[in-house]
């Protein structure tokens, strides 16, 4: 029983913090106030930033010395940039993007 209220209460805390970080820069930057310029900026540049180092993250452990050589990574990253490129649409570039890498890597013949 003790371990069950310990368990809610981390549940509790954690999505009380949760909430006031979600919620804090709605009471920071209320209605009437500026926005600080460098606010502006990071909310510019760090999707950016982000997906970049979301990219390396992922393809940090291809070895290109081995085979298949990176060849399914390439591919499946040149088809979510052709696919974001042609539909606009994250959803559908990630999924399958995801979709040829899981093919390509289960494939005999790479």
């Amino acid at each position: 029983m003790i371990a069950d209220a310990h368990a809610a209460l981390l549940v509790a805390v954690m999505a009380l913090v949760t909430m006031l970080l979600r919620g804090l820069p709605f009471l920071i930057f209320r209605k009437g106030r500026r926005t600080p310029a460098y606010i502006s900026y990071l909310g510019q540049v760090l999707p950016q930033a982000i997906i970049g180092m979301l990219v390396i993250y992922c393809l940090r452990d291809t070895d290109l010395t081995a085979a298949p050589f990176g060849l399914p990574e390439l591919l499946a990253a040149a088809a979510v940039v052709l696919l974001q490129v042609w539909r606009r649409n994250s959803l559908v570039s990630i999924l399958s993007g995801t979709a040829i890498y899981i093919i390509l890597i289960r494939l005999p013949i790479l």
